[in-house]
């Protein structure tokens, strides 16, 4: 039988430079380093952004389970990340209004992250830096594009020359599929209105205006740095010059992962990944989620309950389960039904594998377990076809439910086969949870209520009439309802 070491060879990666599914093979034997552009954090995660993020904790979790050893950075961008056609950072801008220090910001939203991120059971990056903990490395980045000739400076900001690495270095826009020629007719109209030589430039380093609250000391002044400038230095610092997977939402594709190609060719003089991987969005009820519509739901929104979409609560266990239902690089709608759906399935999932415990073994088996092992791989390797995956475990199911009935027959040998496959493709590879945390939640309530049950009749055995009843009307005002039969107390929870 195949360890899980045997089927890297098989793994297939989805492109996003070449356009296709590419075998995969790290730089380094045994070794892979991927970089995951993280949040900006100045709202909550949205969850859109979620979805993404538990696309690519799949693809960390199935390269550790075969094997690989995997350095897996995802970046924290805490500054630069500039308001569309403004100067102003988003991160500021919100501290402005707010009327408290950026870095409060960056903290209440950082912590939410990490906060729903957890609680949709993903494993955290191997490093997690931060734009602001690497402001002298970008500096030092934006010099040395600077001294290549490939970027200038104009009035305490360095832009990055797009036209000029045209020509000399590589084609701008090879991974968008954008074409330079086609970007500058688009902008001509803008030429000259702002202080780069073309509008398609894009910032290294920005000048701080006297308002801007974020700031740093450089070679050209106080300013800070831009956007795309973080996301190469870090993941070249973590990561070498030349690294394996690079992932991110498919509205990061353009400009942001365009930018970076162009940066990391700059400095080291060759493309900085080899591997682009692009997760496609999220919708609601077949619209585009968007603030301004008000077609969008928060994550803990969707938890809790607490919001005019839906019908109620659907857990975090429930909501990576249904992102899991579709490939990473499709568009995904989120509706009741498609909700309501994927409760029903997880649920049906996680009872047949409590079942596999108490199923009968006989002497020879009448199921292929090993074949049905090899198609898990077999749709994980097609570029962490996650659905397919899912499918194939409800063929396992089937097998269960087969067996328990008599239909079919295992051994001892197969049986456990059949646990340890389901516990490490449910479990291990696409991170769904054992139980809810609502049924963690249920449980410690029964066990509450049945102490209370046993206080209250030794109440009632001391003949302690008022303690008693105390404990049962207050637990009543509870929405619990305790039921005294012939066999004892019973109880009933109403709300």
């Amino acid at each position: 039988m195949k360890t899980p070491a045997d089927y890297r060879d098989e793994l297939k990666i989805f492109n996003s430079l070449t356009g296709k599914k590419e075998t995969f093979t790290p730089l380094v034997p045994g070794h892979v380093g991927m970089y995951v552009c993280g949040p900006t954090v100045y709202s909550n995660v949205h969850l859109g952004n979620v979805r993404t993020f538990v696309s690519f904790d799949v693809v960390y979790r199935y390269l550790k389970h075969l094997g690989y050893n995997v350095r897996y950075v995802r970046n924290i961008t805490d500054a630069g990340h500039l308001e569309d056609n403004s100067d102003e950072d988003k991160i500021s801008k919100k501290a402005r209004l707010e009327k408290i220090e950026p870095m409060e910001i960056v903290q209440k939203y950082t912590v939410d992250f990490h906060r729903i991120l957890d609680k949709i059971n993903n494993l955290p990056p191997s490093i997690e830096p931060t734009a602001t903990g690497h402001i002298i490395e970008q500096i030092e980045a934006a010099k040395e594009i600077l001294n290549k000739g490939l970027a200038y400076e104009v009035n305490g900001s360095v832009y990055f020359d797009v036209v000029k690495y045209n020509k000399e270095v590589d084609h701008y826009g090879k991974l968008s599929g954008r074409k330079i020629e086609e970007l500058i007719a688009r902008t001509r109209e803008l030429e000259g209105q702002d202080e780069k030589r073309n509008p398609q430039d894009f910032a290294l380093w920005k000048k701080a205006k006297p308002q801007h609250i974020m700031r740093w000391p450089s070679p050209w002044g106080e300013g800070f740095p831009g956007w795309h400038l973080e996301c190469t230095v870090m993941s070249t610092k973590y990561l070498g010059e030349q690294f394996d997977i690079h992932g991110g939402g498919m509205d990061l594709k353009f400009p942001h992962h365009e930018c970076e190609i162009a940066q990391g060719k700059a400095l080291g003089g060759k493309d900085p990944v080899r591997y682009w991987m692009h997760a496609n969005m999220l919708t609601m009820n077949g619209k585009k989620m968007s603030k301004s519509t008000g077609n969008t739901i928060l994550p803990a929104e969707l938890f809790s309950g607490n919001n005019d979409k839906l019908s109620k609560a659907y857990s975090p266990a429930t909501a990576r389960f249904f992102f899991l239902m579709a490939q990473y690089r499709n568009v995904l709608d989120l509706s009741e039904q498609a909700l309501q759906a994927a409760e029903k399935g997880l649920a049906r999932l996680r009872e047949a594998i409590k079942k596999i415990d108490k199923l009968p073994v006989s002497q020879t088996s009448g199921i292929d377990i090993i074949q049905w092992r090899d198609s898990l791989y077999e749709s994980m390797n097609d570029d962490f076809n996650t659905p397919v995956t899912i499918a194939r475990l409800f063929d396992g199911v089937k097998m269960i439910n087969q067996i328990e009935s008599g239909q079919a027959s295992i051994g001892e040998a197969d049986k456990n086969l059949l646990k340890e496959t389901f516990e490490t493709f449910a479990f291990e590879i696409l991170g769904l949870h054992r139980e809810d945390e609502s049924c963690s939640s249920q449980k410690n309530l029964e066990h509450v209520v049945r102490l209370l049950i046993d206080l209250r009749n030794d109440a009632r055995k001391n003949k302690n009439w008022a303690l008693a009843d105390q404990i049962r009307d207050e637990l009543k005002n509870l929405g619990i309802i305790l039921k005294d039969g012939k066999d004892g107390t019973e109880f009933e929870i109403t709300s």
